[in-house]
């Protein structure tokens, strides 16, 4: 297990060069909506920004302001709960290289037009970064409740506080999201890439770009010994998959969705999406569990463990759809190293912006480091399951 420090889980998440004043200030952000607002709709919905909540984050990913509007539909004036998502400035040294925002905006409409998943209404995407400082697009608000990730979740949360059998539900239906995304024709998310890859082509792909993330991660930084070793032995090990790909959600993790009575009522944070094996997804969700878990371990804390179990998530997930679960530590050492090279710049960031000190050693960037070498060595899975 992980025994990096968790004294201070905040300055893992670095929050730091904050984004222009535009997007800061209430009122001119809220002049600012008013005016674009009055320019996609017909003058007669008299549109009016009633009251904006400024994002309290810092750009690492995009940013979210919360705002309620109302306008009126045949002369009936209505309320529309609102979330603007805008992509990060990029002196703000964000996470990605790039936030495709108008993709983000097509996945969460093609995916309400074609599947069962529950994900927000999306209204308009606006390409020009003239209103707020960036390229954004515009959706519903979902009211519900979401695991946190600041504390996180199995620290003491609504999810600690539930039951067992809670918890069961809130586990098998997160499942079940994934297996209504995985049904979705592919050929409907062409903005995605090739949808005749079989997975290991995508797969393929896929670990093609995570490699080019990783060089730009480090362009200014130093390198990762650890994340490179890792990389090496996952390309020695590519599952061999002639089965299609599917849709992938890519960030599928229960801190992305929007929970009400333990069920999902909206999917969020489609940046990762992708053409992949389906096991992408799962590996992301039982791993990212797993982190979280290593942190509460190393905190003295008693953590979730009887939750998000990875064979009970592959034995749920294959009754749902028929389908086999392979090669689930292969998955689950890739989705350890695809979160290590977001660490690995998160930390980056922090020092740069003097918020932390260069280690030694650069793989002490990675807070789950002790994690990441064994699974390498092969060791990690040993007495979880």
């Amino acid at each position: 297990m992980s025994t990096a420090p968790v004294d201070d889980p905040d300055r893992h998440l670095a929050q730091v060069a904050r984004p222009s004043e535009s997007i800061r200030d209430p009122e001119l952000l809220r002049d600012r909506l008013q005016a674009w607002l009055e320019t996609r709709l017909d003058p007669a919905a008299e549109p009016l920004v009633e009251e904006v909540h400024p994002p309290t984050g810092n750009g690492m990913s995009s940013e979210t302001i919360l705002l309620d509007a109302s306008w009126c539909t045949d002369a009936q004036r209505s309320s529309h709960p609102l979330v603007v998502r805008v992509a990060p400035d990029s002196a703000a040294m964000p996470i990605f290289p790039f936030y495709n925002m108008r993709t983000q905006f097509d996945m969460m409409r093609t995916v309400a037009e074609c599947t069962r998943v529950p994900v927000p209404e999306v209204y308009w995407h606006e390409p020009d970064p003239a209103a707020l400082g960036g390229e954004f697009f515009v959706m519903r608000r979902v009211d519900g409740q979401i695991p946190p990730d600041v504390m996180p979740y199995n620290f003491g949360s609504w999810v600690t506080e539930a039951s067992d059998a809670e918890r069961a539900v809130l586990e098998s239906a997160t499942v079940r999201v994934l297996t209504q995304l995985h049904a979705a024709p592919t050929s409907r998310f062409g903005f995605l890439g090739d949808a005749t890859r079989t997975a290991q082509e995508a797969l393929r792909d896929h670990v093609a770009e995570q490699r080019a993330y990783y060089e730009w991660t480090v362009a200014a930084s130093p390198r990762s010994p650890l994340i490179e070793r890792c990389f090496d032995a996952l390309a020695q090990a590519l599952p061999a998959d002639a089965r299609p790909c599917v849709v992938s959600w890519g960030d599928a993790r229960i801190g992305n969705v929007i929970y009400r009575e333990f069920t999902p009522v909206a999917v969020l944070d489609w940046e990762m999406a992708a053409q992949a094996p389906r096991e992408m997804d799962l590996g992301w969700m039982i791993f990212l569990h797993r982190f979280f878990e290593d942190i509460a371990a190393a905190a003295g804390l008693p953590g979730l463990p009887g939750f998000l179990r990875r064979e009970r998530v592959a034995d749920t997930y294959e009754s749902l759809t028929g389908a086999a679960v392979r090669d689930l530590d292969w998955y689950t050492m890739y989705a350890a190293l695809r979160h290590a090279i977001v660490m690995f710049r998160v930390q980056s960031r922090a020092i740069h912006f003097g918020q932390a000190s260069a280690p030694d050693n650069p793989d002490d960037m990675i807070m789950h480091r002790a994690t990441l070498e064994s699974m390498l060595a092969g060791e990690y899975w040993d007495g979880l399951d």
